[in-house]
């Protein structure tokens, strides 16, 4: 229940033939088996179905329309199915008397989920804003001296709100009276979430769980304690 019949595992051709197809970027080239025998076997990762799918679940409903946000949402699309196809790792598992590597089965796998999203977060901090092309069918970049977005970049059309100052137009609060870290250098830091205004500083006394005790059977008791808790706050 649940298995798709014509989702089953990558189908395997011949060596040379698959490290020519896969070895697009040289970091799928580092991950090839160099040595030693070995033979294409397991259950690969069907990446390409995967990737079919996708295009015909995510791209259909815009295939004939032209306008500028849908170039970008359909190359952004194609951008993030290359960040998984393009860097599938092989892994090998090795086949031998006494623990030796006569022979390795060698399969394609996915990348880490986490990695993929590491890799998609570079191109959005680094992505070209376009505008439509004279002939209304393709996009360019704003600027004339931007480099062209390649199929593995980001790209956008229109600038994002500014989320520092209340707009009623977007929904957004502002983020004067949020609460920031003053160590963090991320985005729950004081320099960026207070957007350069500086912050406030105090001391507020808190109520805690302290002194906590089990007792038999089964329950756990605590006395309430006050503690001093630095808060910072946005100008």
């Amino acid at each position: 229940m649940g298995d798709l019949v014509e989702c089953s595992c990558d189908k395997m051709t011949s060596k040379g033939n698959r490290l020519a197809k896969f070895a697009r970027t040289a970091e799928a080239k580092k991950s090839l088996p160099t040595e030693g025998d070995w033979e294409w076997g397991g259950c690969g990762d069907n990446v390409n179905f995967g990737f079919k799918r996708s295009r015909d679940f995510m791209d259909a409903p815009y295939r004939k329309r032209s306008d500028i946000k849908t170039l970008v949402k359909l190359h952004n699309n194609d951008a993030g199915r290359l960040a998984v196809r393009n860097f599938m790792r092989t892994e090998c598992k090795c086949h031998g008397l006494s623990g030796s590597c006569t022979v390795r089965t060698c399969w394609r796998k996915m990348p880490p989920f986490r990695e993929v999203g590491n890799r998609l977060k570079e191109s959005f901090d680094g992505a070209a804003k376009v505008i439509p092309s004279n002939d209304g069918h393709n996009f360019i970049t704003e600027g004339p001296t931007i480099k062209p977005p390649g199929r593995f970049d980001l790209i956008y059309s229109e600038d994002s709100p500014d989320f520092c100052k209340p707009n009623r137009k977007t929904g957004s609060l502002g983020t004067t009276g949020r609460q920031c870290n003053a160590t963090s250098p991320g985005v729950e830091g004081c320099e960026l979430l207070c957007c350069g205004r500086g912050y406030d500083t105090r001391i507020v006394k808190e109520k805690v769980n302290c002194q906590c005790r089990f007792r038999w059977c089964c329950e756990v008791t605590c006395n309430t304690c006050l503690v001093k808790k630095t808060v910072n706050t946005c100008r």
